[in-house]
């Protein structure tokens, strides 16, 4: 596998998930809560020249003390072994977060735009991730949807959910 390749691969399920209700629905004081305990994430990677494949990803999330979000997750790729990713996850402002993921090279950037929340980070080789992520009106799910960019060109996609399993 190219260096490139296994840069996309890393972020494909981006999933410390922040996740807003949709218009209408009430936002928790603490968006990050709902990453607390067990999560599950799934989702389907599409790369240039290459097959789809799955992703899932289980996670386990602790709110600390200070509010902030610290996730790990076993993430299992179709064509590799499973690793563990890690996240820690701070409000930083009104609408903004930021925080730490293992892969991205540089700090996770998080706005809350429209109820919906826009994550963006580089991976090494010059990749970015954009990701966003919209809830459903229980807040025991999300919709992440992630594009993945290398000088500026779209090299990868994927749609997936997030679910609380406890």
């Amino acid at each position: 596998m190219t260096r490139l390749k296994r840069c996309l691969l890393a972020p494909v399920v981006a999933t410390v998930c922040l996740v807003a209700g949709p218009a209408g629905a009430e936002k928790p004081a603490n968006p990050l809560r709902f990453f607390e305990g067990r999560t599950e994430s799934t989702g389907i990677v599409k790369l240039i020249a290459r097959r789809p494949f799955r992703s899932h990803a289980i996670g386990r999330g602790e709110i600390k003390a200070d509010g902030s979000l610290y996730l790990e997750q076993r993430v299992e790729e179709d064509d590799k072994p499973p690793f563990m990713r890690r996240w820690s996850i701070r409000k930083a402002g009104p609408a903004t977060y930021t925080g730490t993921m293992t892969e991205a090279k540089g700090p996770v950037k998080i706005d809350e735009i429209g109820g919906r929340f826009r994550f963006r980070f580089k991976m090494k080789g010059g990749v970015n991730v954009e990701q966003w992520l919209t809830p459903s009106a229980d807040w025991k799910s999300g919709r992440n949807t992630l594009t993945i960019k290398k000088f500026g060109l779209t090299v990868g996609t994927s749609e997936g959910t997030i679910r609380k399993l406890d």
